[in-house]
Parts: C-alpha cells; structure tokens; sequence
C-alpha cells in the first residue's frame, strides 16, 4: 500500500481527539511532504540532527516532536523548533532545557517519559523517581509538563494492555492533583503495532512510523 492508502486506513481507527504523530525517523523529507499534503501536521524524530535538517526542509506549520532519548547537549539545537519533547527523564535533561530555553526567552513544553516495564535498554525515569523529577519541574520557569510518555516492553495483547492502564493510572493520579508546571494533558503511548490497544486504554496521542511509511531504510543512513 502507498503512503495514502495507509494514512486514510490509519485514520479511519483513529477517534477524534486522538492526536496521531507520523514517525518519520531515516525517511526522506519527499515522503514526509505526501504525508503533510494528506493534512497530517504532527511528525515524530528521534534524533536532533534528523530533525533540525527536516525543519529547514519543510513547511513551517509543522508540528514537530521529538520522541527520542534527548542528550543534555544537543538541547540547544532544537530551541524555537520542537513543539513537544516527549522524552524528559532526568532532572539533569531538565536542567538543561532550562537552561536554554530561559536564554531564549521561550518555554519548552515536554512530556515526561515514564520507563513503566523498567527495561535497562530504555531511557525514562523510573516510577520510584517520578516524584522527584515532578518537584524540580515545579522549580522551573522555563519548562511546562503537559503530561506523559512511554514505550512499554513488547508483548502480548494482555501485557500491552497491563502496562497501558499502568500509565493511564499515573496520568490520571497526576491529572487529580494541582501544580504550578505540570498539567496532564497528553498522554503519549502506543506505536504501529499497539496503537488502537493504546487508544482503548486512554491514549490521545499515538507514534506511528513503519504503519505509515513502511520499514525503515536504516541501511541507507
């Protein structure tokens, strides 16, 4: 199927209010604009450079995220150009982003990557340590936490569905109490093989790559 074909089946498991990112890491920016003119405006990389080299590229009314591990000094390349970081998971990223986006005079609207199946090879915080990364949010001026992200362990229906609710549990836990920088707005889990679980689950924004664009072209990177 072409990339239009799969962005209107995509759409069609979607429901409204549910925000879908089309994950473009490796992908050239001509498949990225077929993308844009089928109206989708949120796009998903992983790497900084990816991402800075594909804003130059396209159109200025995309909304672009970065989903990926976000290292302390590439920070200050994506000031002024991320609509949402989805990967704050540490309190010395946090500092960071503070940091510059204090001398640009802007702020930063991040979600906090929460590493729920507490897996060695992924980045997020621990849950035992969210807290924590909530207090030094509220000390920034800079910084706003418009809600979570997470990419949970592979696996059956059942365990995705366990580790969703898990997630769920925790927006909605933060969602009930009242914050200065923190107001659970986004909760951004499930990809192309778990999305409509995800969604059945809470999700209102969802991260699909290979779903739209087919297998990623990483040998040609």
């Amino acid at each position: 199927m072409s990339i239009e074909e799969n962005i209107i089946k995509i759409r069609e498991t979607i429901p409204e209010g549910v925000t879908l990112i089309a994950v473009s890491k490796t992908k050239p920016v001509e498949d990225l604009q077929k993308v844009y003119d089928m109206g989708v405006r949120d796009f998903g990389e992983n790497k900084v450079q990816e991402l800075t080299d594909k804003f130059e590229k396209l159109p200025q009314d995309i909304r672009w995220h970065l989903i990926g591990h976000l290292q302390r000094n590439k920070v200050k390349y994506i000031v002024g150009k991320v609509y949402l970081i989805h990967s704050l998971d540490s309190i010395r990223l946090l500092d960071e982003i503070e940091k510059h986006y204090s001398a640009s005079g802007m702020t930063a609207e991040v979600l906090i990557q929460v590493n729920i199946g507490r897996e060695e090879n992924k980045t997020g915080v621990d849950v035992d340590d969210l807290e924590e990364l909530i207090n030094a949010c509220e000390n920034c001026n800079h910084v706003k936490v418009r809600g979570i992200m997470s990419i949970i362990p592979q696996g059956d229906e059942d365990s995705c569905r366990g580790y969703f609710y898990q997630i769920k549990k925790i927006f909605d836990e933060l969602k009930n109490r009242s914050f200065k920088n923190i107001n659970m707005e986004f909760l951004s889990m499930g990809m192309t093989g778990d999305y409509k679980i995800a969604i059945e689950e809470g999700s209102n924004m969802v991260r699909v790559g290979e779903g739209i664009f087919g297998k990623r072209n990483y040998n040609d990177k």
